[in-house]
């Protein structure tokens, strides 16, 4: 799988469609990926009155996905912003990355 020609997808889904908080809560598939060895990989961009939240989730059924994993794909879906890691359930096989910007529109 091409990583940098498909979270260019991704991210190019996400701009064309970023949920608008409160109200759309909804993603489509077309912000979902799956690679060759199964990490699932979604990207969303979400829009409130007053921030823009870049969301990142890499998921897969047999353990958590690896820092290597995600850190390639981090660095190219979320851009202009340092992502953090939001907590997650303990055995959990999701990991959930999270970037802030205020002032959105």
């Amino acid at each position: 799988m091409d990583i940098k020609g498909e979270a260019a997808r991704l991210r190019a889904a996400a701009e064309a469609k970023p949920l608008r908080l409160p109200i759309n809560r909804r993603v489509d598939e077309s912000h979902h990926a799956v690679t060759p060895d199964g990490l699932s990989v979604w990207y969303t961009i979400q829009i409130s009155p007053h921030n823009r939240i870049q969301e990142a989730i890499f998921e897969r059924g047999d353990r958590a996905p690896s820092d290597e994993e995600v850190q390639g794909w981090l660095a190219l879906l979320i851009v202009g912003a340092e992502a953090s890691e939001a907590a997650g359930i303990p055995g959990s096989m999701t990991r959930r990355f999270e970037a802030f910007e205020n002032g959105a529109s």
